[in-house]
């Protein structure tokens, strides 16, 4: 185990540690087990070719066979041998953030600026983005240090409506937090765990606040227009004055709010506020402005000419704090010398609350968001997922030993703020470089800041910077730092994560490429980290083919795998049980359950057969210059009928897209060729020479069974479409006749 802190000794003068690392204990039986298996690749890959250059006669319909299944385990195995990189050295790390003001005095606590970002008050209801700031904004920190900046891409004046109304709830709020030490600094969170509270005398009084707010900024929403009799002052009026007939989402001049300032604003109990300050970047539409990323670089620019504190936060509209010492744990490393030359950001998981008991859609993402995070960890840290994650501003100018000034020095990490956030020379530069034309000829998104270039800006920003030379960390307390939503419907899963295989193959094919350019960066291991993400959606080619050639074959009553009497059949068996073993006991040590771990390789097969499919589609039509969907938000708004469906367990499909025809298909043609089968074994057939189909089927039907339900056996409006199961019908049939004909 190793400690470090200011110093890594213990001695009686050293200050108090701060926080320590240790190995996993399963890294030694990773190495053992790789060398095993890639043993086991290796021969499986002979067999392959041996079968496709050794055997002369062999006919070109079992040629073509052998070749896919060669590609299919190419591609299995290369995304194996990736994934070794996050066993080879994993790490956990503990802080002792209760040590820190030991070392640090409050007003020696450096200066935290916030970004949350949100687009569209229908698909994210600006009360989820105000419990998220109220949250943040009651962070066990001093509060003249820290400032939320709002970044409002929809450009609406229904989202300012309610960070106004949120800011005078937080007058009441944030001292009724730490009066009581609530941890959950939530309101919405806070009052739906706790509905009565009769220790606490102002409980009821804070409760009815919030309802009360809550009311005004849905009424307004519903009504799609601040109401008159809800401006309370001139300062409102102006405020709300600037959205014009003439001002649109796509096509609108800046709007800067400065709705809290910390220099003049206190709550009840006479502390200073936070600054909270509302931003919506011009728009037009005539110029990019590359999604969020684009966003998150105007929030840069805006708060280093306001405030310019060196530790930035950037959060999702929907993931609130969840616990209020976060900051503290951050210093602990941040104030460690040993660390802060070349730490650029530590990242926390992403954890959700609202899952159902057994995770239908695997939506918990335990391998991305913390498994292979500690084994990043143990290399040049992890990367950068979008939200809970805490940057040194500096690592956005450049690398450690070659920073990038930017062009004008107020946008510079050393600059010092002197004049009032509200000051006109101050709002008028904040103005100016949140203006769209401003990063026009200049560095920003491909020298500076978060980068431009993909649809995941997180993960390029985070490439980029290790590949420059920064480090990171990840932080994992045992109490989550935040908790979000999940999409709680199947389309929603696989459309978000469609997105991401858009912007991974952006990664992945740009002349920043994960294994050319990032080995020679970062090295060997963390460029197979790095390239087993960014890669990401060729597992459908795997997929695919295992889901439909082997059962198209025995359809036919033709063997494609040895038999069960040759030794080959055992390497087949060790292969997969070895890879299915070795991930359910890494899950299940990572706090996962059995019926968890099982449908989240069920959803490995699911995004295979629709979002890593036709993501890699569409981002080939990108390719070759036609126009395709842009980008689009998963919505945070929830129905009635899909929760209960969803705390229930049940698979929710409706809507009629294309994304379900190859999961529908697969389902059905691997249920036909499974009962095929067993009707041919009840008759005493030979099926030795297909065993291994049957088996492999059989498990594809396993996987499958909520499909079965969605097709035939339910009413709901969640079942799978009638026009998709016609359609999928149909196409089944002509790949069986197709199969026919070629077998």
């Amino acid at each position: 185990m190793e400690g470090r802190g200011l110093t890594a000794g213990f001695t009686a003068d050293a200050p108090p540690l701060l926080h320590m690392s240790e190995p996993l204990r399963r890294t030694a039986f990773n190495h053992l087990f790789a060398v095993v298996y890639f043993s086991a690749i290796l021969a499986l890959l002979y067999r392959h070719v041996q079968n496709l250059f050794l055997h002369p006669t062999t006919s070109f319909l079992s040629f073509s066979i052998t070749l896919f299944l060669f590609i299919s385990d190419l591609v299995l195995a290369f995304m194996w041998a990736s994934a070794q990189s996050f066993r080879m050295s994993p790490i956990r790390r503990k802080e002792f953030p209760q040590n820190l003001k030991q070392i640090i005095k409050d007003e020696d606590f450096v200066g935290l600026d916030v970004f949350i970002c949100t687009a569209d008050p229908y698909k994210e209801p600006p009360m989820n983005v105000v419990n998220t700031a109220l949250s943040l904004m009651a962070y066990d920190y001093p509060t003249e240090k820290i400032s939320i900046y709002v970044s409002d891409d929809g450009g609406s004046v229904l989202t300012l409506f309610a960070f106004m109304e949120a800011a005078k709830f937080a007058r009441h709020w944030l001292p009724f937090c730490r009066q009581h030490n609530i941890m959950e600094r939530s309101p919405h969170v806070y009052f739906e765990s706790n509905p009565h509270h009769p220790s606490i005398p102002q409980f009821e009084k804070i409760k009815m606040m919030y309802e009360g707010m809550k009311m005004k900024v849905e009424h307004v929403i519903d009504k799609g227009e601040v109401i008159e009799e809800y401006i309370s002052d001139e300062q409102q009026h102006q405020a709300f004055n600037k959205w014009t007939k003439s001002f649109s989402r796509m096509d609108h001049p800046t709007v800067i709010q400065v709705i809290l300032d910390k220099s003049k604003d206190t709550d009840i109990s006479g502390q200073l506020m936070p600054n909270l300050i509302y931003v919506s970047r011009e728009k037009s539409k005539i110029s990019p402005h590359h999604f969020k990323a684009g966003a998150l670089n105007v929030l840069l620019r805006v708060s280093a000419v306001m405030t310019n504190a060196p530790i930035i936060l950037t959060q999702d509209c929907d993931m609130y704090s969840n616990d209020p010492q976060t900051p503290l744990r951050i210093l602990c490393y941040f104030s460690d010398p040993a660390l802060k030359s070349n730490l650029a950001f530590i990242q926390f998981p992403q954890r959700f609350h609202g899952l159902n008991r057994d995770d239908i859609y695997a939506s918990e993402y335990k391998r991305l968001f913390k498994i292979n995070s500690m084994g990043f960890d143990g290399l040049k840290g992890p990367n950068y997922v979008g939200s809970g994650c805490f940057f040194r501003r500096r690592a956005l100018f450049g690398g450690p030993s070659t920073p990038v000034p930017p062009e004008i020095p107020e946008l510079g990490p050393d600059h010092v703020v002197r004049k009032p956030i509200i000051s006109q020379e101050i709002l008028s530069l904040a103005h100016r470089v949140a203006g769209c034309n401003y990063e026009n000829q200049t560095g920003w998104g491909s020298h500076s800041g978060f980068r431009y270039g993909s649809l995941v800006e997180d993960f390029y920003t985070g490439y980029r910077l290790q590949c420059e030379g920064w480090k990171s960390l990840f932080c994992n307390p045992e109490r989550a730092a935040f908790l979000g939503d999940v999409p709680i419907t199947l389309f929603d899963v696989l459309s978000q994560c469609k997105r991401w295989c858009i912007g991974l193959f952006e990664v992945a094919f740009s002349k920043y490429n994960t294994l050319i350019f990032g080995s020679q960066s970062m090295g060997v291991l963390m460029s197979l980290a790095y390239s087993h993400y960014a890669l990401w959606p060729i597992w459908c080619i795997p997929v695919t083919f295992y889901s439909f050639l082997p059962q198209l074959a025995l359809l036919n009553q033709v063997s494609i795998f040895p038999k069960l009497s040759e030794p080959w059949f055992f390497l087949y068996v060790f292969l997969f049980l070895g890879a299915y073993g070795q991930d359910f006991v890494e899950f299940f040590l990572a706090g996962g359950t059995v019926r968890r771990w099982w449908n989240c390789q069920r959803m490995w097969m699911i995004r295979g057969l629709s979002c890593y499919l036709f993501g890699s589609v569409e981002y080939l039509l990108k390719s070759v210059g036609i126009s395709t969907r842009g980008f689009s938000l998963t919505s945070k708004a929830l129905d009635d009928e899909h929760s209960k469906r969803y705390g229930r367990g049940i698979f929710e499909f409706r809507i009629p897209s294309p994304l379900f025809v190859p999961l529908t298909m697969a389902a059905i043609i691997n249920l036909f060729s499974f009962l095929l089968g067993l009707t041919a074994f009840m008759r005493g057939n030979n099926m030795e020479g297909l065993g291994l189909q049957m088996i492999l089927i059989g498990f594809i039907v396993l996987n499958c069974l909520p499909v079965y339900g969605a097709i035939a056996l339910r009413n709901d409006a969640g079942k799978i479409p009638t026009q998709i199961t016609i359609i999928s019908i149909f196409v089944s049939v002509a790949f069986y006749y197709a199969s026919s004909l070629c077998f």
